[in-house]
Formats: structure tokens, C-alpha cells, sequence
């Protein structure tokens, strides 16, 4: 079943995010290549693909887990979690209708 882990950024969080952001996308990556990734972004800061400084307030992860309880273990454990980037993270069932 496919899953939406939806995370929110701490205050200031640009500086953790560039640090811990190639474990990131590395786990990203391996989600991708056993083809169940849908789509992963980060939500920026300001109306700009860029921006900046500024920075982000929160990521979406929408994949392929077993469970839901699979699904909230891999996103506990994002590296994202560990540098302490993000304040919040709600895992949800998420059922794909368009396209």
C-alpha cells in the first residue's frame, strides 16, 4: 500500500538539512530503485523552486510500504529525524487516484 510521510521543519532548519541531506536522498534513492517511490520533495519556505536562505518548512515522502507500522519505522529512523531537522512527522495511508 502506498503511504504519505508528511514531516515539518523546525525553525532555522536549512543548516541540519544540508548536513544530513545525502543520507537522505540516499535512502530516497534505494526506495527508488526498488521502484517504490512515487514522489519525495521538500516543501520551500517562500513561492520559489529555490529558496535560498530561506529555506524549507517540511518534506513529503509519498512510497510503497508493507504496513503502515513498516512505513512509520522507516520514516523514525530518516536521517532528517536524526539531525533533529524536523519537529513533526505524520505517517498516512494514502490511496493514489489521478493520474
Amino acid at each position: 500500500m502506498l503511504y504519505a510521510i508528511i514531516s515539518d521543519d523546525i525553525e532555522n532548519s536549512l543548516e541540519r538539512r544540508k548536513a544530513a541531506r545525502p543520507e537522505h536522498l540516499a535512502r530516497l534513492e534505494a526506495l527508488r530503485d526498488e521502484g517504490r517511490l512515487i514522489l519525495a520533495g521538500p516543501c520551500p519556505a517562500i513561492d520559489a523552486n529555490d529558496p535560498g536562505d530561506a529555506g524549507f518548512t517540511g518534506s513529503v515522502v509519498i512510497a510503497e510500504f508493507a504496513s503502515l507500522d513498516e512505513a512509520q519505522q522507516w520514516a523514525d529512523a530518516d536521517p532528517y529525524v536524526v539531525a533533529g531537522v524536523y519537529a513533526q512527522v505524520r505517517v498516512k495511508p494514502f490511496r493514489k487516484t489521478l493520474p
